[in-house]
């Protein structure tokens, strides 16, 4: 009996051992899986270790090595499983029995209407070690803008905000209707005959001025193509003819003083003759590089500017020596020319020397070219050759072809005397004259300005005067100083200054002070490899891009990777007035670019642009104006069969998608190589052709 008890105890007590085990192996493995799975929000576990091979996954941020190194013992970093996972305590114990595959994510906060926007702590580009790098993650960092979002989570938090409690701009979804087809051709600011007949003068040419149309009544409808309207000619073909019913407009054809354009049948054709060019338009960029071989065209001019450039033959014809030319004329009587300018592939847009600045910074242009432009450049005390003297870089050249250089008329002489007087005045040099045409060098420092008598006219304007502040800024009638530190004046030749952060990019405004090469380094590395993953993935070789348009360029780091990833476009860089002014950085490197308010109407034809980029600019504007304001105005200067490309926050996205579908575009909206969980998406765009 006694050993029967003995064995009914031990057995009883290897029971309660094994109860006790497995009680702690379900709490052990239940530990880990909620492990696994939920994250409490405390910092992730990081393992150092010194071992063998990999177990086959990637290392994060790179690839692997090829496999030399198996079988070595090399240090690795290992990081727990629950790195990205967030958890809600509250909904755990309600619903246990939820799926894991999608944790359920952390409510969001109410809105706050009245209290203003948190102040963003400045932050710089370090590493745990404070060093400076360009290798950080693109959700730490915005890289296409980090000089003014520098943390996602803010500008996630800012998303949502404004999604949800804004919802008096939000458009409704309905699908819009098409203009007339008398608005074929409408430029909003351009075109408002209510507002130009109204103005008090015109003399100065006022009516060739920005007159945008009052808020309340912006374009709500879409402005629909000609009749057999066409896909436009691919470019080089593009330079000497296109497609008639694209511009069917004969007015420049009928004009019988010139020799720019003609009709072939169905198309338009451009012989690179003309009254302007007697000898066709090579040989007189031959004559020009003669007269000053210093000009260099392609490597130390890259940009010029084309004043009163009829059909833009100049600047067409001098893609092929690496130079792009920004081609400008009013909308007067010969008013198509801008659009048959674009319509070539010809980087134009409609502007006018009247009474305002022009919207591009000072010392933009190594080069700036006047060909029977009909400008009085005298008049008004000289203020419209002050003009150029603010856009035209240090040391850059003045290029004037026209009757007054050759004729020996009266008239024509008093008109030279007044125009070598005037130059002479704001210390540009006569550096050679050869016929009509008669070039000049602005200096490159204040020494002649400040030498001359303090009676002379026109003065140099004080200090205070902010040369690089242009949207809708009165021209001054005194020389705008030059930089006393050479900025503008020290650039590199071309292709050297594409890929060099210029000097003026230290007087940017904007949150990082010492760490503007790295930003902007950082930011042509993102474009570069951003780019190539796009042309490799999306096919952007087969798109024929010749227009594009990017609407917030930052340092122009998009339009640089398309030059390097040998897409043959150009690309018109729009800086927004809402944000930090980088526009001379932009032409420092030898690009192109505009001021502009995206709440206004751009000054250009309908259906000029291929290719529309817009990263962060939506979630930037839409406090400022409604987003339906910006997209019709897309709509508008987008060619049927064009492609947009829109990078913005997730929580913008859904009202982009709504007013993108009702104007009839198709879309695809796509997560980020980031993920689902990232804060940004991308939407990808087609205007249909019909």
């Amino acid at each position: 009996m006694a050993k029967s008890v003995f064995v009914h105890g031990a057995d009883l007590f290897q029971f309660h051992i094994f109860v006790k085990v497995f009680i702690l192996a379900v709490t052990a493995f239940a530990a880990f899986y909620l492990g696994k799975y939920w994250n409490d929000g405390s910092p992730q576990l990081v393992f150092f270790s010194r071992g063998g091979g990999s177990s086959g996954g990637e290392a994060v941020g790179g690839s692997s090595s090829g496999g030399d190194d198996v079988g070595l013992s090399s240090p690795s970093v290992s990081f727990s499983p629950n790195a990205n996972i967030t958890f809600d305590a509250p909904l755990l114990v309600s619903d246990a029995t939820s799926p894991l595959a999608e944790p359920p994510q952390p409510p969001l906060p109410p809105p706050d209407l009245t209290s203003p926007p948190p102040t963003k702590a400045r932050v710089g580009i370090v590493d745990s070690n404070g060093t400076m790098r360009v290798d950080f993650d693109e959700e730490e960092m915005n890289l296409t803008y980090g000089w003014d979002e520098v943390n996602a989570d803010g500008n996630e938090t800012a998303g949502k905000e404004e999604s949800e409690g804004d919802k008096r701009i939000r458009m409704q979804s309905d699908k819009f209707k098409v203009c007339p087809k008398s608005m074929s051709e409408y430029i909003p600011c351009m075109d408002n005959e209510e507002a130009i007949s109204k103005l008090k003068s015109t003399e100065r040419g006022e009516r060739f001025e920005r007159h945008c149309p009052l808020e309340g009544n912006e374009l709500d409808c879409l402005v629909p193509a000609p009749k057999d309207y066409k896909k436009p000619i691919p470019w080089p073909r593009s330079r000497d003819e296109v497609w008639f019913s694209n511009v069917p407009h004969t007015r420049l054809v009928e004009d019988k003083g010139q020799n720019w354009i003609s009709r072939d049948h169905d198309k338009f054709k451009f012989p690179d003759d003309g009254t302007r060019f007697i000898h066709g338009a090579n040989q007189y960029l031959d004559q020009i590089s003669q007269m000053v071989p210093e000009i260099a065209f392609g490597n130390r001019t890259r940009v010029v500017l084309d004043v009163g450039c009829g059909v833009a033959s100049f600047g067409a014809f001098l893609f092929s020596r690496n130079v792009i030319t920004m081609s400008i004329a009013p909308k007067d009587v010969h008013e198509n020319q801008i659009q048959l300018a674009l319509e070539r592939g010809v980087p134009a847009m409609v502007a006018s020397f009247t009474t305002q600045r022009l919207p591009y910074p000072n010392q933009a242009f190594d080069l700036i070219h006047c060909s029977r432009c009909r400008i009085n450049w005298t008049r008004n005390d000289g203020i419209l050759l002050l003009e150029v003297n603010r856009l035209l870089r240090a040391g850059g050249y003045f290029v004037w072809a026209a009757q007054p250089a050759d004729k020996h008329e009266e008239a024509q002489q008093e008109a030279w005397k007044d125009m070598d007087d005037l130059t002479s005045r704001i210390c540009w040099q006569l550096v050679n004259k050869e016929g009509y045409i008669a070039i000049w060098q602005k200096p490159f420092n204040n020494s002649c300005y400040m030498g001359r008598n303090s009676e002379v006219q026109p003065h140099v304007c004080d200090s205070e005067d902010q040369p690089n502040t242009v949207w809708y800024v009165s021209q001054k009638a005194c020389i705008t100083r030059l930089p006393e530190n050479g900025y503008g004046a020290n650039v590199s030749s071309w292709p050297a200054r594409l890929h060099e952060p210029p000097q003026r990019l230290q007087e940017v405004d904007m949150d990082a002070y010492t760490a503007k090469n790295e930003i902007f380094e950082a930011e042509s590395q993102y474009w570069n490899e951003t780019v190539e993953s796009f042309i490799r993935i999306f096919r952007w070789q087969t798109l024929n891009l010749r227009n594009v348009m990017d609407m917030r360029a930052g340092f122009g780091g998009f339009a640089a990777a398309l030059i390097n990833q040998k897409i043959d476009c150009w690309v018109m860089n729009v800086v927004p007035i809402s944000g930090p002014d980088t526009l001379p950085v932009i032409y420092d490197r030898g690009l192109i670019g505009v001021t502009h308010d995206w709440c206004e109407p751009f000054d250009t034809y309908p259906r000029t642009y291929d290719f529309l980029h817009a990263s962060g600019l939506f979630s930037r504007e839409q406090k400022r104006c409604n987003v339906s304001v910006i997209l019709l105005e897309m709509d508008r200067i987008l060619r049927p069969g064009g492609h947009v490309y829109i990078r913005d926050s997730k929580y913008i996205m859904g009202e982009i998608l709504d007013i993108a579908q009702a104007m009839g575009w198709r879309t695809d909206l796509r997560d980020t190589a980031e993920g689902p969980f990232a804060s940004r998406r991308i939407l990808r765009c087609d205007k249909p052709i019909s």
